[in-house]
Order: C-alpha cells, then sequence, then structure tokens
C-alpha cells in the first residue's frame, strides 16, 4: 500500500527534508517535501495525499507544539481521510497525546529508526483506508459495534468519575497506536486490566497478549523466561524454547513490575528494545522481534531513577506515554459502582439471585480508604455475599478489619478538585523546601520538568 502512495512531509529542518526525501523516494510512489507550512493549503488543494508527515515545532526556539497542532487542525478541515503522523525532536508525552486527541494517526520522535518510521506509514495508510471503507455500512451496525465494545470494556475495568472518564478517553486515542506505555499506580489499581484493555482496542487485538510478572522472576530465570534458550544452554534446559518477546510476536507484552527488576537486567532489557531482537540464551543468532510493549509499575520509578537505581534511559524507552491510575480512594463514587458490580458478580456464584447492598453498607464503604484498593474491594464484597444472612449486604457484613491498615479517607468538601489538592501539594513541597525545585521534585516523586509544567499550569 505504501509503493502506491502519494506522500507530503513539512518540516522546517532542511536535514529532516532531504534525509525523509531519500529514505522514502524508492519505498513510495510520489513524495512532495516543504520547509513553509504556509503552503499546506495550497498543496492540499492540488493534489490528495495519502499521508502527511508533519512537524510539531516550526519554530527553534519553542516547544509548545502549537504550530503543529494548528496546521494539523488545517489539514483535517481540508481534508479528513488523509492520514496524518506528527513528528518532532522533543520526547514530550503531552504533545504526542495531545496530537492524537487532535485527531493525528499517530507520531514518530527525531531521531526515528528507518524501518520504524517505514512501519508506521503503512499501518497509518492502511488504518486511514480500512475507516474510509466501513464509513458507508450505516448507522445501525455502528451501534450495534458500540454498544458491544461498552460491554467488553465494562467487564474489563470499571469507572464513571472524571479522572477514569479521562484515561478511558486517553486509552481510546493511543491504543491504535504503536507507543510504548508506561501504567503507574499502587497495587491493587487495576493495571492489568488497563493493559488488556489497550491491547483490545489495539490493531494487534487477534494477536498474543503476553503478560510478565517481573517481581516473580528469579535473576537466573530473568534471560531464560524472557529471550528465550537452547536446548543445553543450562542444566534444565531439556528442549529449545521460545521467550516471552518471541511468544507475543505481531501482538502485546505485557511487563509488570517492571520497577523490581536490577540493574544488570535493566542493561539487557534496553538492549533487546534498542535493537528490537533478542538473542536466546545459549546462541548467538538474533530474532527479530515484531511487539506493542506495555510496562507497569507501583515504584516511584523516576525517584529511583535519580538514586541511580533504574535507567533513565531505559524510562526513555518504556514511557513514550504514560498513565498514572489514581488509588480508589481518589475516585469518589467509582468505589460504589464498583462495589455493585462485584456484588452483582458474586450472587450469581452464591446463588443470591437479588443481592444488593443497602445505603449504610454503602457508607460504610465510602468512608473506608481500601488501602488495596479494587483487589481488596473486591475481596471484601465476596467475604460480604457469603456472610450476608438475606440478600441485603449490610455494613455489619462488611469486615475491613482482616484488611490491611491504611489511611482514613477524611471529610472534604464535595467541590474540592484533585487539580486543587495537587496544587496544595505542589505549594506544600516548595515551602518545605524553601523554594528549592529540585528538592521538591524529589519529595513530590516527579522529576524537575514535569515540576516545572505543573508549576506553569497552576500559574505559581
Amino acid at each position: 500500500m505504501l509503493k502506491n502512495a502519494k506522500v507530503l512531509v513539512v518540516d522546517d529542518d532542511v536535514d529532516v527534508l532531504l534525509a525523509v526525501k531519500m529514505l522514502l523516494r524508492p519505498e513510495v510512489k510520489e513524495i512532495v517535501t516543504e520547509k513553509n507550512p504556509e503552503k499546506i493549503p495550497g498543496l492540499l488543494s492540488q493534489t490528495s495525499f495519502d499521508l502527511i508527515l508533519l512537524d510539531m515545532n516550526f519554530k527553534s526556539s519553542l516547544n509548545t507544539g502549537n504550530e503543529g497542532i494548528f496546521w494539523l487542525r488545517k489539514i483535517r478541515e481540508a481534508d479528513k481521510n488523509v492520514a496524518v503522523i506528527m513528528i518532532t525532536a522533543y520526547g514530550d508525552i503531552d504533545l504526542a497525546v495531545r496530537s492524537v486527541k487532535e485527531g493525528a494517526n499517530d507520531f514518530v520522535l527525531k531521531p526515528w529508526r528507518n524501518e520504524k518510521l517505514l512501519f508506521t506509514m503503512e499501518e497509518a495508510i492502511e488504518r486511514s483506508v480500512n475507516n474510509q471503507d466501513t464509513k458507508g455500512k450505516g448507522q445501525k451496525s455502528d451501534n450495534k459495534k458500540s454498544s458491544k465494545s461498552s460491554k467488553n470494556d465494562l467487564n474489563t475495568i470499571l469507572g464513571e468519575s472524571e479522572v477514569m472518564q479521562e484515561i478511558f478517553y486517553k486509552i481510546g486515542k493511543i491504543a491504535p497506536t504503536d507507543a510504548n506505555i508506561l501504567i503507574m499506580g499502587e497495587n491493587g489499581t487495576g493495571k492489568g486490566e488497563i493493559a488488556r484493555m489497550i491491547h483490545q482496542k489495539s490493531y494487534r487485538s487477534e494477536q498474543p497478549f503476553v503478560n510478565v510478572d517481573l517481581g516473580a522472576l528469579t535473576e537466573s530465570l530473568f534471560e531464560s523466561e524472557l529471550f528465550g534458550h537452547k536446548k543445553g544452554a543450562f542444566t534444565d534446559a531439556r528442549e529449545d524454547r521460545a521467550g516471552r518477546f518471541e511468544a507475543a510476536s505481531n501482538g502485546t507484552l505485557f511487563l509488570d513490575e517492571i520497577g523490581n527488576i536490577t540493574l544488570p537486567q535493566q542493561a539487557k532489557l534496553l538492549t533487546v528494545l534498542q535493537n528490537r531482537e533478542v538473542v536466546r540464551v545459549g546462541t548467538n543468532n538474533p530474532i527479530p522481534i515484531d511487539i506493542r510493549l506495555i510496562s507497569a509499575t507501583n515504584s516511584k520509578i523516576y525517584e529511583m531513577a535519580t538514586e541511580n537505581r533504574f535507567r533513565k534511559d531505559l524510562i526513555y524507552r518504556l514511557n513514550t506515554i504514560e498513565i498514572h491510575l489514581p488509588p480508589l480512594r481518589e475516585r469518589g463514587e467509582d468505589v460504589i459502582v464498583l462495589a455493585e458490580f462485584f456484588a452483582g458478580n458474586y450472587a450469581a456464584k452464591y446463588n443470591k439471585a437479588n443481592l444488593f447492598i443497602d445505603e449504610k453498607a454503602k457508607e460504610k464503604i465510602r468512608k473506608y480508604a481500601f488501602p488495596g484498593n479494587i483487589r481488596e474491594l473486591q475481596h471484601c464484597l465476596e467475604r460480604a455475599a457469603i456472610m450476608a444472612e438475606s440478600d441485603v449486604i449490610t455494613a455489619r457484613d462488611l469486615d475491613f478489619s482482616s484488611s490491611i491498615e491504611g489511611p482514613k479517607i477524611i471529610d472534604v468538601p464535595v467541590s474540592l478538585k484533585i487539580e486543587e489538592i495537587e496544587k496544595n501539594t505542589i505549594l506544600k513541597a516548595i515551602e518545605k523546601h524553601d523554594g528549592n525545585i529540585t528538592k521538591a521534585a524529589k519529595e513530590l516523586g516527579i522529576t524537575r520538568t514535569a515540576l516545572y509544567r505543573r508549576l506553569g499550569k497552576y500559574e505559581i
């Protein structure tokens, strides 16, 4: 499909234009390069392009991405169907997500690997053509598909709060891309479910989803499990065996508890991600891999990096996009939505068809912090469903005594927003460290750059 494509490249860096032209000349039907974005409308009126590579920053002194977003909107006004891939020299997660929200098909970071750029272009054009083909199939079919998709999503993870709706929206935009994703959050917040949701919404959904709990791998098994081994490579290697990277070929590899691996293991993982190939233990033959990588951790990974316990260059490979899952205590009425969902499940399991939670029980659930998050709530509801003497779960049936002690939720005004809490926390950290941004960022568990972004956001 790429061979028959007409491609427009818009970038104010003449070296980039030359490099892309040399790369694409034998790969596409026609390539047009342009340094001045002001000429985009004229070019679009003269030629019907299949794909546009668009720079996000046309002024070297700025990295806001506003220029690229402006011209992306202009392109979408002129042609809703053309595939658009954004290119930027700045590995800014927010800019990448924003461009996808504004209608870009995908994005690449400079410098790119040629084969990765060609693959991204091929996929973008294919998706664009498929989308056009499906438009004439009728609203009824679309509604049916939407309803089915919604049901599947509810079986994966629930959430009606604003913060979760933002996460679902973000997932909807990034899932169709091949961007590496790092999911961060406390234990029990649903990181694995989110990873699976991303896979289900991706174009790799028909391919394998391979889950690896890195925290459960011993140091001696790390390479063998991930990269595979040859028969006789070590004592128990009785046959050739493919590793998890190969098992996830063309699909998604989910590396859970990524923060638990040692520095030597990090170095080995980084080499594989950089080269996009694995070498089985006991051989010297590299095997190419084609995977979508999703990682997750409950560790303060940026703090670990400042303490030289986690490689920064590996973080940059993992976190093209970050998703921060909030603890259950910060999700408002989601705790009741989830409690009723689990009660319904266990009603069927334990033959209590009309099981429901009364208001006093709901109030007790609201006031408890659930340090174990969704996982703890689920176990509590299962115990309650078993212990309930009727079809009603009462406050007495809810036993939190066996749970790990955690912070209790304090009563706060309903109007208090998460943004206000974050702003106040930042102010307290800066005040505590007498205006020292580096120390304040470390206290907050974020990078100095991330803290500066928040200072600008809240006009502090």
